[in-house]
């Protein structure tokens, strides 16, 4: 997919050094991409993807040379800090997986990137909650959710996953769609806020 995009020869004659991608990345959607926390080895790949916005999902503050990437890139950063544990009984914030689909769903962000620290159960069940607004079946949500997870799968992800209502999203795909449709401009109470 962006991999064949990518145009190593190119790189190399611009003196670019070795591009490689960041850990456990995957293309989501057409502007949507997965991955685990890029190192600065993996800059001139995420160069290549021309990304408007980040989705970090780590309560950690972002590394000092990863966002100074970001701000020379022009790359706008969204965190939203969802703890990783292994705890069963922990439940994964829903405020902060939909703050994370508005910033997906929104075209204005793409092409973005999703990454928590390895790109496994954070970025997981995100993409697992996005994959249900794409009306996968459960089933095939959960496979990509182990190829990702690489023998690590989580039963509080998979849970979570599976109970969360994508209905819950629904006003918020009708803002987008009416502000696209320019059906919003005199009605500034349905107006899609950007944070």
């Amino acid at each position: 997919m962006i991999l064949e995009q990518f145009d190593e020869d190119a790189a190399e004659k611009a003196g670019a050094a070795t591009v490689s991608p960041p850990s456990n990345f995957g293309m989501v959607d057409a502007g949507v991409y997965r991955s685990g926390f890029p190192d600065p080895a993996n800059f001139g790949f995420l160069r290549s993807l021309g990304l408007r916005s980040v989705v970090y999902l780590c309560p950690e503050p972002y590394r000092e040379e990863n966002a100074a990437f970001l701000k020379a890139e022009g790359i706008r950063l969204f965190q939203f800090g969802i703890e990783g544990n292994k705890d069963p009984h922990m439940s994964i914030p829903v405020d902060a997986i939909m703050g994370a689909l508005r910033v997906i769903l929104d075209v204005r962000n793409h092409p973005v990137l999703i990454h928590c620290k390895r790109g496994k159960h954070r970025t997981g069940c995100l993409v697992g909650c996005f994959r249900k607004l794409q009306n996968w079946c459960l089933s095939s949500v959960f496979e990509e959710y182990h190829r990702y997870a690489a023998g690590k799968s989580r039963l509080a992800d998979l849970s979570f996953i599976e109970s969360f209502d994508v209905t819950c999203m629904r006003d918020c795909l009708l803002r987008l769609i009416y502000h696209y449709h320019g059906c919003l401009q005199k009605s500034k109470r349905l107006v899609y806020n950007e944070r």
